[in-house]
């Protein structure tokens, strides 16, 4: 929620525990500090599967539930997936012949919104720019 980056994804036809998993490991071995992290997310199964619910207890993430019906605690996801929408896929649908292309094209956007893509509420810095800024700012590694 800090600088809105996208910190881990995984990009699947089917949703399969593999996949959350995989997306999970990445983003722990990217951080190692996660000591008091609030972790939201939507109802989804994958989410109440208690070793994923354990995989988080054990790096100290508290994990927040949205209510059913109320996308609040995952409204940053669904913001982040309306932005990628809007910015390199509607309207231009005819790009992708195949799902391996529109594969790359989210990995390419993915890799844009978070270096690129510059945001007033961010005081016109990117994701990771602000990230940086704010870490250095406050000696924090």
């Amino acid at each position: 929620m800090f600088d809105s980056s996208i910190i881990s994804y995984n990009i699947s036809t089917s949703p399969n525990f593999n996949q959350v998993t995989d997306m999970l490991n990445t983003a722990f071995d990217r951080n190692k500090n996660l000591n008091g992290l609030i972790f939201h997310s939507d109802q989804g199964w994958q989410y109440q599967m208690k070793y994923y619910q354990q995989r988080l207890t054990d790096k100290g993430i508290k994990q927040s539930f949205s209510r059913k019906g109320n996308c609040m605690d995952n409204s940053l996801m669904e913001n982040f997936f309306g932005i990628m929408k809007n910015e390199m896929f509607y309207g231009q649908e005819y790009k992708y012949k195949t799902l391996d292309i529109l594969k790359e094209s989210m990995i390419e956007y993915i890799d844009y919104y978070n270096n690129k893509r510059i945001n007033l509420k961010r005081k016109g810095l990117t994701p990771i720019e602000f990230r940086n800024q704010s870490l250095y700012k406050y000696n924090i590694n």
